[in-house]
């Protein structure tokens, strides 16, 4: 497996125009990683983007739509994370354990901001529980498309399904909060192995 390295909220290379954009949540991550979400201010966002308030306001309307940006952002990153460090033409049951190794270790690299971006990120109401959805539908294609569409081997006969999928990512989240609740979310690596096998356990009853 290729090693991959990413911060968790390091959004890809702005396109022309959307420098200020990337900024903001940069500086959206910094300040939430310092302050936590509640405590921190526009005043703060814009100050570690180095970007003006009126700057602030063209980009985002508040703070909450900032912050389901920066959350979008992260999960994306975090995705990407974990696509390329799949090896299609491996053992798929040595690739789910080092694909969820590269994922947890993204997750964890920014404990403060991960609290912010899994448990705040519902405060927001309906909106923020849309971002959540789309994150966790995203996680659950890549599942779909790596155990179904493996290159060199035959269709499954019985092939993950969309359901099946999801109750795997739901159940990764759900390991997830436990371990921001118990303050442990800098030792996400523990969760590799429950992620795998739940995993593994998953792919196997679909045969």
């Amino acid at each position: 497996m290729r090693e991959v390295t990413a911060p968790i909220a390091t959004p890809a290379a702005p396109a022309a125009g959307t420098e200020h954009r990337a900024r903001l949540l940069e500086g959206m991550a910094r300040a939430v990683a310092a302050k936590g979400y509640a405590d921190t201010t526009i005043a703060d966002i814009v100050r570690e983007a180095s970007v003006s308030r009126r700057t602030f306001y063209e980009n985002f309307a508040d703070k909450a739509e900032c912050l389901t940006a920066l959350y979008e952002a992260a999960s994306g990153n975090a995705i990407a994370v974990l696509r390329a460090a799949i090896d299609p033409h491996s053992d798929w049951e040595a690739q789910v354990e080092q694909a969820m190794a590269a994922y947890f270790g993204v997750l964890a690299r920014n404990p403060v901001l991960l609290r912010t971006l899994f448990i705040d990120i519902l405060g927001l109401g309906p909106t923020g529980l849309a971002a959540r959805r789309r994150a966790n539908q995203q996680l659950a294609d890549l599942m779909l498309d790596v155990v179904n569409n493996r290159p060199g081997e035959s269709k499954r006969k019985t092939p993950l399904q969309p359901m099946m999928a999801m109750a795997v990512v739901g159940g990764i989240n759900e390991m997830v909060l436990q371990s921001i609740e118990q303050d442990r979310a800098g030792q996400l690596q523990e969760l590799v192995e429950p992620a795998s096998t739940l995993l593994r356990a998953a792919i196997s009853a679909e045969f």
